[in-house]
């Protein structure tokens, strides 16, 4: 059977909302579709709408619309009107985003070659750009019903790719190539950049940079209760998996399985892509609509690798007296796993430990263990809630979240706690898709398959989580950490599939958290499926890669390259969390400078008494708050598709915006890991264990979105300030300033647009030059140049220290809060400095010229 694309009419009004319930409630026989092609499409004007594009469903749709309504409007009463217009914009569409000849083009370049006839092309209008974009969904058919369909999409003409794939169940990294075979299975994300050589040329088609290169993404969707991924073979073609994860659950067609979509811009490209289907889907809320947890712009603490399991009272008051005894207080907290009331039934008393049984230990009651509240000191604290008083007035502590697995722990409810059954817990055993196991097994997940998972019946999970955090929020918590979120994808069976479960538990979970706690404070952990992602409603904050592990140094330089990449596609629907570090690692320079570029929280694991406060300075202010980015933290454009670990040339740049200034971290992630599957031969034997000095260059045109910040004012010219160096220069937007690293080194830029203010001044703020982000500090700035007592510079600045900025002549004086201050003037880099004293709230300065 061949599903053929519905340009003639379904895919433009189906994306309407007054007439999309009139078209589910059409006829599926694909016989009365056509085929998309160009040709097909070009033949269809404006005038000819209604008696070409609608001829093979008019009569169909004369049957129904006496009977429709909407609102209380008949559907007669529309009379296609704007339907036309729709259809115009669906030509165009299907025009630039179409199947021809058994090849898939996207504005005249060919993607695919040998694309199968049962593969069809769905135009999207809604919500484009027609100027700019075009973009449609890619589905497929089978004879055969079934709950999981591979299809061949065709052969991926060659170029270079970029994929997000899950290699684990819980975790997503890069991955690069040029052709079909290098794609892995579970990949989520595929960005091509299509350059003119391996282009059908033709200058009609939108979407293109000057250049001439332009980005093709592929987005795998849900779609109803199927879940869609991309993967490749070794014949080089692209493969469309779908599944339900439920035997019961089949289909034989998907129609809206893979966006795809093209431009000139691939940060914008992806930004776009997510709105559309934010609005089009309806299963997802873009991070611009979300509420953002407050626990963000503060300094934080995990417990997890300063104590693992053995977390407790004691410990966690000795890590907060030295944070404090430091003069860097945490302002939120984490206890993290180890605080639950937990059993571990496979132990017998007097026996030795079962391997893996660790992973099956189960949830026994709502409350915190009494082993967690022995503590041995001197306070009195009899229950988490006189704990989290005591921290919070004796520390300072404005946020305190505790951890919990999303189906309670690990291996689930225990059946037999009597506390417990009210949630109707049954015993279930996972089953892996194929995916899963294809790439890197876990080992959890073995052992879970072995001993089974209490799971929390789907109809009372709400109940569960509204027991356990009304629990928690009356003991003076004020959010959660939600683990373990990817299991669920395994126990659809019987559930109505992967999808379906997936959402209750979502659904449920946010509802609950919006209830029990006064913000939107949830941080989802082991959740990078798409199942979780686009079923993201009100969650915002996401764990972006697998955890810090302080004692895998083959893994540092990996964990940094993976969030910044991973960003890319969880930073459109919820900020990013790049996880903890430790402050007196040997590589905590090289995280601390990621977070501090990566608009992320700040939070560290350190041990009690095991700190850098030096470096911890650089990240955090004297009240405890951050500097943190506009955005999500990024690969600069010329590093999207090259191997910044492994390529042993590249170096690996993340940039970010401030009010007023860029910010642009440079890493060198070569020489100390691999990335996991990645194919022997590929390797250097050595490249994971040797120092690699690697130059690149640093430019004021890898931030994207400079003229954002910009006025009038500016003529091009940005002043670039170097962390580590403390130098200070010039350059022109396309121009660029050569950095040099060895593995494992880094170096951090401020980047800002120079104003000119008069004939004779220019001015950029730079901000605290002591600190990683220093722009983030600048929160305000003005010109006032027509008073007849000079020119005046007003800026507002947070923070205390050194703030800095390029001043192209010498100021007469300077105020802070209208009180003169002390400068320093550097006449050859232009470079200006005005101290900054006392409390770290919003301080005017004012420069007189």
């Amino acid at each position: 059977m061949t599903i053929s694309t519905t340009f003639n009419a379904t895919a433009a009004i189906y994306r309407s909302m007054t007439s999309r319930n009139f078209f589910k409630r059409l006829p599926l026989n694909h016989s009365y579709y056509h085929r998309t092609t160009a040709h097909s499409a070009l033949n269809i004007t404006f005038n000819s709408c209604k008696e070409s594009t609608f001829s093979s469903y008019h009569s169909r749709i004369s049957d129904r619309r006496e009977s429709y309504t909407s609102g209380g409007n008949s559907f007669r009463g529309k009379n296609f009107t704007g339907v036309a217009l729709k259809a115009e914009a669906a030509m165009t569409v299907a025009a630039a985003l179409c199947i021809e000849d058994g090849s898939l083009l996207v504005n005249g370049r060919v993607v695919l070659e040998g694309v199968p006839e049962n593969v069809a092309v769905y135009p999207v209008t809604d919500g484009l750009s027609f100027s700019s974009t075009s973009a449609a969904f890619i589905g497929a058919s089978s004879s055969i019903p079934s709950s999981r369909h591979v299809f061949s999409l065709g052969v991926l003409r060659e170029c270079r790719f970029m994929g997000l794939f899950r290699h684990k169940i819980w975790w997503m990294i890069p991955r690069f190539g040029s052709s079909g075979s290098d794609i892995r299975m579970e990949t989520q994300m595929l960005l091509l950049e299509v350059r003119e050589e391996s282009a059908v040329q033709d200058d009609s088609f939108l979407g293109q940079s000057a250049d001439n290169t332009s980005y093709v993404l592929f987005l795998p969707v849900l779609e109803g209760r199927f879940r869609a991924t991309l993967q490749g073979n070794s014949a080089n073609e692209l493969e469309l998996c779908v599944e339900s994860g439920d035997a019961h659950v089949q289909t034989t067609q998907v129609s809206e399985a893979v966006f795809i979509t093209s431009g000139s811009n691939p940060f914008e490209l992806i930004r776009d892509s997510l709105r559309i289907l934010e609005n089009h889907k309806g299963t997802f809320t873009h991070i611009e609509h979300k509420k953002k947890p407050t626990h963000l712009d503060w300094f934080g603490w995990c417990t997890w690798d300063a104590f693992y399991r053995d977390v407790t009272p004691r410990g966690i008051r000795e890590g907060l007296e030295s944070f404090l005894e430091g003069g860097c207080p945490p302002k939120f907290l984490i206890i993290d796993d180890g605080w639950q009331d937990t059993f571990d039934e496979f132990q017998k008393e007097g026996e030795p430990c079962i391997e893996g049984t660790q992973f099956a230990i189960r949830l026994n009651g709502l409350k915190e263990s009494s082993s967690f509240m022995e503590t041995g000191t001197d306070i009195s604290c009899h229950d988490l809630h006189d704990f989290v008083k005591f921290i919070k007035e004796k520390y300072g502590l404005k946020y305190v979240y505790v951890w919990h697995a999303l189906v309670g722990y690990w291996g689930g409810l225990l059946r037999s706690s009597e506390k417990m059954k009210k949630y109707g817990p049954e015993l279930v055993y996972p089953k892996q898709s194929p995916g899963n196991v294809g790439n890197t097994r876990d080992v959890a997940m073995d052992y879970l398959e072995k001993y089974g998972v209490g799971l929390i019946d789907p109809e009372k999970v709400y109940d569960f989580y509204n027991d356990l955090h009304s629990y928690l929020s009356s003991s003076g918590v004020d959010g959660v950490k939600v683990d373990i979120q990817n299991l669920i994808e395994t126990l659809g069976a019987g559930y109505g599939g992967r999808v379906s479960l997936t959402r209750k538990y979502q659904t449920a979970l946010e509802d609950s958290v919006a209830r029990n706690f006064q913000e939107n404070n949830l941080i989802c952990c082991m959740s990078l499926n798409t199942d979780s992602i686009y079923s993201s409603k009100r969650s915002a904050t996401v764990r972006a890669s697998e955890d810090f592990m302080p004692r895998q140094p083959t893994f540092q330089t990996l964990h940094v390259a993976s969030v910044a990449f991973n960003s890319l596609l969880l930073g459109e629907i919820m900020v990013p969390d790049w996880d903890m570090f430790q402050s007196h690692h040997y590589t905590a320079e090289f995280h601390g400078a990621a977070r501090a570029v990566g608009g992320c929280p700040v939070y560290v694991s350190d041990k009690p008494g095991i700190h850098d406060f030096k470096l911890l300075k650089k990240l955090v202010l004297p009240d405890g708050s951050i500097l943190r980015g506009k955005y999500a933290g990024r690969p600069t454009r010329d590093c999207l598709f090259v191997d910044t670990v492994m390529d042993g040339k590249s170096l690996l740049k993340i940039w970010n915006m401030n009010k007023s200034s860029g910010v642009i971290g440079i890493f060198n992630c070569q020489g100390a890991g691999n990335w996991s599957l990645r194919d022997t031969e590929q390797q250097d034997p050595t490249s994971s264990s040797k120092s690699i000095s690697l130059s690149g260059t640093v430019s004021p045109h890898d931030l994207e979105s400079l003229g954002e910040i910009a006025d009038e004012r500016w003529k091009g010219d940005c002043a670039v300030y170097a962390f580590h160096t403390g130098s200070l220069s010039r350059l022109a937007r396309e121009g660029s300033h050569k950095v040099t690293l060895a593995t494992l080194e880094c170096e951090v830029f401020t980047i800002s647009p120079i104003h000119a203010v008069s004939k004779t001044l220019d001015f950029a703020p730079i901000g605290l030059i002591d600190m990683f982000n220093s722009g983030g500090a600048t929160e305000g700035l003005s010109f006032s140049h027509d008073d007849p007592s000079g020119c005046f510079i007003r800026i507002e600045a947070r923070g205390c220290g050194r703030f800095g900025a390029y001043s192209s002549e010498k100021p007469i004086h300077c105020t802070v809060d209208g009180v003169k201050v002390e400068f320093e003037y550097n006449l050859d880099s232009g470079l200006l400095i005005v101290k900054l004293e006392g409390e770290c709230k919003i301080k005017n300065i004012t420069i007189c010229y």
